[in-house]
C-alpha cells in the first residue's frame, strides 16, 4: 500500500475513533447518568411516606446526634434516611426545656430548646389553610405550614438543602410559659379566651399577636443546623429592592446574567446552578422573598445554597410570579439532574407526591387543594421556560451535566 493511501486510511480510522468517542461513548455516559437519575427518583418515591416513629434501630445515638452527622457541604440530610421518622418524631414530641424570642429577623418566631439540648425554631400559625394572602407576592405574615411543605418539596426535588421541618402543637400555658425567658414572657397576653404572644422582631407588634386556640397553638418547628457548621449570609444577585418605583438591575437589564457570571462565586463552581435550582424551588412554592441566602462559612463557593426561611410561600395559589424564575430564563442553564427530576414529576406526579409526603405530619392537611394544583401548573411553566431556552441555544448549552467542571466565563 502506498504511503498516501496509508495516510488516508489512518485519517479515516482517526475520524471513526473520534466519532465513536464523541457520539457513542459520551452518549453512553449520558445515558448512564440519566438512568441513575431515574433510579434516584424511584428511590425517593418509595420513601415518600415517613412514619413518625420513636424507634431508632441499630444505634445508641440520640436523634439529634444522627441529624447532626447527616450535614455535609452539599446536603443537610442524605438520600437514604431510615432514621428520618425518629428524628421528626423527636422534634414534635420532645419536652421543651427553654423558650426564648426568635433570632433576629422580620417575622415572629420563638427559639425553643428541646430535651437533649436541640435548638428548633417555632413559627406559629397565623392563617387558616384556605386564606388567600393578597397584594405583593411577599406580603403577609410567615406561613408555618409553608415551611413544612417546602421541606418535603426539597425532598421530592432531590435537593436535600432544606433543614428538617415538622408540624407541632404546643400548649402555651403548660409547655412554654413555665420555661420562657423574661423577654419572651413579657410579650404574652390574653385575647378573649386565647393565649397569645407577639415576640420580638422587626415587624412584631403588640397589636398583632399570634393567638392559640385556647392554650393550644399550632406551628412548625425547624431543626437548627449544628453549630459546627456556621452560616454565611449573602446578598441574592436577583434580590428585589422592596422600594416602589425602584427596580433592581436584573429587572431591566437583559444581559444581567452575563455580569453575574463574571463575579465570584458565580464565575465557577456550583453556586450559579444552585441559584437556578432555588429559583425553580421558589417559583413552585410562590416565594418571592429570597433577598438573601445562606451557605456554610469559608466555603469559597463550594457548599450548597441552603434553603432556609421558606415561610413567605403558598400565600396565593392564583398568583404565578414569573419574575421568581429570572435566574433560569436570563441565564438559560439548568442541571441535567434537575431537568430530569422535573420531567419525572409532570402529569400530576408532583401534586400526588407532595400530598403523600405531607400526609404523616401532625398538622396535616398541610396545604389546601388549590395550592397543590398550583404546583402542577407552575411545573408546566418551568418546563416551557427550559424548552424556550433549548430552542434558542440548544440543549448542549442549556443542560449542564452535574458532573462537569463548571466555568461560566
Amino acid at each position: 500500500m502506498k504511503l498516501k493511501q496509508r495516510v488516508v486510511l489512518l485519517a479515516i480510522l482517526l475520524v471513526i475513533f473520534i466519532f465513536t468517542k464523541v457520539f457513542l461513548i459520551d452518549n453512553l455516559d449520558t445515558s448512564a447518568a440519566n438512568r441513575e437519575d431515574q433510579r434516584a427518583f424511584h428511590r425517593m418515591m418509595a420513601s415518600l411516606h415517613v412514619e413518625l416513629d420513636p424507634r431508632l434501630d441499630h444505634t445508641l445515638q440520640s436523634p439529634w446526634e444522627i441529624a447532626a452527622q447527616w450535614v455535609v457541604p452539599r446536603e443537610v440530610y442524605p438520600e437514604e434516611t431510615p432514621e428520618l421518622g425518629a428524628v421528626m418524631h423527636a422534634m414534635t414530641t420532645k419536652k421543651i426545656i427553654k423558650a426564648d424570642v426568635g433570632y433576629k429577623g422580620t417575622q415572629l418566631k420563638a427559639l425553643l430548646i428541646l430535651e437533649g439540648g436541640q435548638k428548633v425554631v417555632f413559627k406559629p400559625k397565623r392563617y387558616a389553610r384556605d386564606y388567600i394572602v393578597e397584594g405583593e407576592p411577599y406580603a403577609g405574615y410567615d406561613r408555618h405550614n409553608a415551611e413544612v411543605a417546602a421541606f418535603h418539596l426539597d425532598r421530592i426535588l432531590g435537593f436535600r438543602r432544606a433543614p428538617l421541618v415538622v408540624g407541632r402543637f404546643v400548649n402555651l400555658r403548660t409547655e412554654i410559659k413555665p420555661v420562657a425567658t423574661e423577654q419572651l414572657l413579657g410579650t404574652f397576653m390574653t385575647v378573649g379566651n386565647n393565649t397569645c404572644f407577639y415576640g420580638k422582631c422587626y415587624y412584631c407588634r403588640e397589636t398583632e399577636p399570634a393567638c392559640a386556640d385556647g392554650d393550644i397553638m399550632e406551628g412548625s418547628v425547624t431543626l437548627w443546623l449544628p453549630d459546627v457548621w456556621p452560616l454565611q449570609k449573602h446578598r441574592h444577585p436577583w434580590g428585589r429592592t422592596y422600594r416602589e418605583g425602584k427596580l433592581a438591575r436584573w429587572e431591566y437589564d437583559e444581559s444581567y446574567c452575563d455580569a453575574v457570571k463574571k463575579t465570584s462565586p458565580y464565575d465557577s463552581g456550583p453556586r450559579l446552578l444552585d441559584i437556578i435550582d432555588t429559583a425553580i424551588f421558589d417559583y413552585l412554592i410562590g416565594n418571592a422573598d429570597r433577598h438573601h441566602y445562606e451557605s456554610f462559612q469559608d466555603d469559597e463557593g463550594a457548599s450548597m445554597l441552603i434553603l432556609l426561611d421558606n415561610a413567605k410561600s403558598f400565600g396565593n395559589p392564583a398568583l404565578d410570579e414569573r419574575s421568581i424564575l429570572a435566574p433560569l430564563y436570563q441565564c438559560c442553564i439548568i442541571r441535567v439532574s434537575t431537568w430530569n427530576r422535573l420531567n419525572y414529576l409532570k402529569n400530576g406526579v408532583l401534586k400526588s407526591a407532595l400530598k403523600t409526603a405531607m400526609s404523616h405530619d401532625p398538622i396535616s392537611p398541610v396545604l389546601s387543594d388549590p395550592h397543590l394544583d398550583a404546583l402542577d401548573q407552575r411545573l408546566l411553566s418551568i418546563l416551557a421556560t427550559v424548552k424556550q431556552c433549548t430552542d434558542q441555544f440548544g440543549p448542549d448549552v442549556v443542560l449542564v451535566e452535574d458532573r462537569m467542571t463548571l466555568s461560566h466565563l
